[in-house]
């Protein structure tokens, strides 16, 4: 394997299904600069979390001033404002504050945990869909479903939209993978979708203003605390983030987590004796096998030494979250999936100003999910190993996931 082929073998899909001996080479050269206009690849977990602290790193697109032919990296393409996780102090910290003041602690201490009843009964009812049948694909009938139903119960977006909402979401969520960006069709039914879902949300936006509900969008429409209200259109980008981004990754955080304990049946059986042990498990798949492989949308704004390398201002910085997750610097016996090692903390939500916004709700789906999947199949195995896998390299999980079982309990 040639050093100048590393990170084009970490992108190519057909390295999609196994990467981890590509992060293994690649943290080798912790800070890897392949061509001279590409990305500055960071892979130890020591690095990962010192940048993710640096204030000298910016989400800001517009810093940007090296700009390569890579596909990973790039402004959104929602046709609305940038989402706080695109944006630097000050003006993340304040939509930021805005928005964590309608989701959780400490204004809102209960908002997620009180979900708790509403997500078991989401879970069962899709499980209770499965009716005779005796193999499924977990992805289409289960993971994907899942968190769209519960961004629209927290949201606010009444339950006979639902499926309205799923319809705008499929061809969005499939406008992120890289190999459809390239198609003309593909990025035209995607922007539709986004517009019909920027209408419609506006819609609801303007309803919540005149009728607040006990809902976030209502909080969100109606914040006046110390940093003011936001925008209609920050409202808006704020939704469409929690909707997206706290889509993709949880199917992807429980698919992986499925497919993982489906491949170390000793934890699927402690499991189903033991639902407490999904904590410990979630905390552990987010360092195994993380939804969010790697951050490419950093730049320096101002020159960065790293293991004495100096990086330029205006250049792009890879963080391949996954690498340092594995980094035996940090992690005994790092490749072993592990829940009863005694740390976890890993990279699996970020770290620093932009650390996951929805990292508890995303916790608490994933534990549900996986504790009833396992609860309720009776002897569930792998039709296929290894899945077929979606072609992100950011956002990595199967694109189907089929189990056979015996059973439903």
């Amino acid at each position: 394997m040639t050093q100048a082929s590393l990170l084009r073998q970490i992108t190519d899909f057909a390295n999609r299904a196994n990467p981890y001996p590509l992060y293994e080479e690649l943290r080798k050269t912790p800070v890897l600069h392949e061509e001279e206009d590409g990305p500055y690849v960071i892979s130890s977990y020591w690095d990962i979390e010192s940048l993710l602290h640096d204030p000298r790193i910016s989400s800001d697109f517009t810093n940007l001033t090296v700009v390569g032919d890579d596909e990973l990296s790039g402004p959104e393409a929602t046709g609305l404002p940038p989402s706080f996780i695109r944006l630097d102090p000050p003006e993340h910290d304040r939509l930021r504050r805005i928005a964590n003041s309608s989701f959780g602690p400490p204004h809102q201490p209960t908002r997620i945990d009180s979900m708790r009843g509403e997500l078991v009964r989401i879970v069962t009812d899709l499980i209770d869909g499965f009716g005779d049948a005796r193999q499924i694909d977990v992805v289409d009938q289960f993971a994907y479903p899942f968190p769209v139903t519960v961004i629209c119960r927290l949201l606010g977006v009444p339950r006979e939209d639902e499926p309205r909402f799923r319809a705008w979401v499929d061809p969005i969520v499939a406008g992120l993978d890289p190999d459809t960006r390239t198609s003309a069709d593909a990025e035209r039914t995607a922007q539709e979708a986004r517009l019909q879902l920027g209408m419609y949300l506006n819609g609801l936006v303007e309803q919540r203003a005149k009728e607040p509900r006990a809902d976030m969008l209502s909080d969100l429409v109606n914040s006046h605390g110390p940093d003011g209200g936001m925008t209609t259109m920050e409202v808006l980008s704020t939704a469409v983030l929690l909707l997206i981004a706290g889509h993709e990754t949880t199917v992807n955080l429980i698919t992986n987590g499925m497919l993982t304990l489906l491949r170390h049946p000793e934890y699927l059986q402690r499991l189903r004796d033991d639902p407490g042990l999904s904590v410990k498990i979630v905390e552990e798949l987010l360092r195994y096998e993380p939804p969010v492989q790697l951050v490419p949308q950093r730049t320096c704004i101002a020159d960065i030494e790293v293991r004495g390398v100096t990086i330029p201002k205006g250049s792009r910085i890879w963080l391949v979250l996954a690498a340092g997750n594995r980094d035996p610097e940090r992690f005994q016996d790092p490749e072993r999936f592990d829940p009863d090692r005694g740390d976890i903390q890993h990279l699996g939500f970020g770290s620093g100003i932009h650390s996951c916004f929805g990292a508890p709700l995303a916790r608490l789906e994933a534990q549900i999910a996986l504790t009833e999947l396992t609860r309720r199949l009776e002897n569930p195995r792998l039709v296929d190993d290894p899945p077929p896998y979606r072609p992100n390299a950011v956002l990595r999980g199967p694109l189907h996931l089929n189990i056979a079982f015996d059973d439903l309990r």
